[in-house]
């Protein structure tokens, strides 16, 4: 088959400062009606996404704190080197220099100490204060609950002091993160189009290396391929083959790329990641003789897998659904697939899941999800892997990301198309793909156009 180059941004989404305005009233609004006087949202380098969603800040080096109270301006709270990139960010807030943030040995001289400054934000004695990391806990996180903080301990100390024992400070990360009603389970039409912006670029990324990788390369060399081009990754990029791909989370080493060795890659961007897995061979001839049934045995069962996750995924349909259709597929221990076939992505590139056994929760509109059905099958025959990333949109949402971004929904509508005119799957209009390489499984990387399709009786 031929894939069709669906092109890349020449406009880039970005998130209004209004919208960050009204992401916090609807936190707070959410927040009143549980009985919280306060929230404090923690963010570092590696855990942004919470704090990035509501005040457009992100951290870089340092950490951050963003205090909302109903009816005073928000206070963000940086370090010195935040100082000035956070007024570039220009989010609804107020800011407040924190030096204690700062890297060891920089300036500590100019900054009050963390109870006076959150006391002078608002916090005091006998509120109940919602307390945002970045992971909520759950029934199954070994007794685990509300009372737990993922946040640094001079920073809950601090927090249980001023709350004393009359009030409580209490995990508050579902409000934003819970995979049926998290704010941040739904997206407006400007986050959607930001994710697509970074999704085209993460997934030409590994377009790039499926066209153009031989045997002799470095994995380093094969990663330069990728075009990583300065946008702010959700995770490192990862490539490996030989003995190390079947851990998939390596980074690229000089290792050299024979003819025949299994391979796997991905890139991340915020709001998207992608992933391939497969083999560095032009046919089964360049396998050991024992996996030469590699895509009769894995890769067309996965890829009939993949094809009912997208045939199956909907407004309106239960998560659960959506992992029956894949164990139902792939479910025999020889797959390995034991992490859920589908999340939730955000800022970060796995925000969380309505995806597991038995779930109830109802895919809705403005929802960002990966594909993201993960074989690990522990022999020679390695792997197979898609990860992309779709939204789903009402018609509503749709009509507004037409009108709003014609240059993405042109992408959007030409990627539909591949999908469902070359490799047969059968989409509803709700489904917007994402991917530069959507759904496009090549099993041996040497044939460059050689990939799964569905052949229809």
């Amino acid at each position: 088959m031929s894939l069709p180059e669906f092109g890349e941004p020449t406009l880039m989404p970005l998130v209004p400062r209004t919208t960050h305005e009204a992401r916090i009233e609807a936190l707070a609004a959410r927040g009143s009606r549980a009985g919280f006087d306060a929230f404090v949202v923690y963010g570092d380098r590696e855990h942004a996404a919470n704090v990035a969603y509501l005040s457009g800040y992100d951290p870089r080096f340092e950490e951050t704190l963003l205090v909302i109270l109903p009816g005073r301006a928000p206070k963000l709270l940086v370090g010195n080197e935040g100082w000035g990139y956070a007024e570039i960010c220009d989010g609804p807030y107020e800011r407040v220099l924190y030096q204690t943030f700062s890297l060891p040995a920089q300036p500590r001289d100019r900054s009050d100490a963390l109870p006076d400054i959150l006391a002078g934000c608002g916090l005091k004695a006998g509120q109940k204060i919602g307390a945002i990391g970045w992971k909520p806990f759950g029934a199954g996180d070994a007794g685990f609950g509300e009372a737990t903080l993922d946040l640094p301990s001079f920073i809950a100390d601090t927090l249980r002091e001023l709350a004393g024992d009359k009030g409580a400070v209490l995990n508050a990360a579902d409000l934003l993160m819970n995979p049926a009603d998290g704010l941040r389970a739904i997206n407006e039409a400007d986050q959607l189009a930001a994710f697509e912006f970074a999704a085209t670029f993460s997934s030409q990324g590994l377009r790039n290396v499926l066209r153009g990788i031989e045997p002799g390369m470095s994995e380093l060399q094969a990663a330069r391929l990728m075009g990583i081009n300065g946008l702010p990754l959700c995770c490192h990029p990862m490539l490996s083959a030989g003995k190390r791909a079947p851990y998939g989370l390596p980074s690229p080493h000089l290792d050299v790329i024979k003819r025949g060795d299994p391979i796997t890659m991905a890139y991340g961007i915020q709001g998207s990641l992608n992933a391939r897995a497969g083999f560095l061979a032009e046919s089964a001839a360049d396998l050991p003789h024992a996996i030469r049934d590699y895509v009769e045995r894995l890769v067309a069962p996965y890829f009939s897998a993949v094809v009912d996750w997208y045939e199956t995924v909907g407004i309106g349909v239960p998560g659960g659904a959506l992992w029956k259709a894949v164990h139902d597929r792939i479910g025999d221990p020889f797959f390995g697939v034991t992490l859920n076939p589908g999340h939730l992505v955000h800022i970060d590139e796995w925000m969380h899941s309505p995806v597991f056994s038995g779930s109830e929760v109802k895919l809705q509109s403005g929802m960002a999800l990966q594909v993201d059905i993960i074989p690990a099958t522990g022999t020679d025959y390695f792997t197979t892997n898609i990860e992309d990333g779709i939204a789903l949109a009402d018609e509503a949402l749709r009509e507004e990301i037409a009108a709003r971004y014609p240059e993405a929904w042109r992408r959007i509508e030409a990627r539909r198309a591949f999908m469902v005119d070359v490799l047969g799957i059968r989409l509803k209009p709700e489904i917007l793909p994402f991917s530069n390489i959507p759904a496009f499984l090549p099993p041996y990387w040497l044939s460059r156009n050689t990939a799964m399709a569905v052949a229809r009786r």
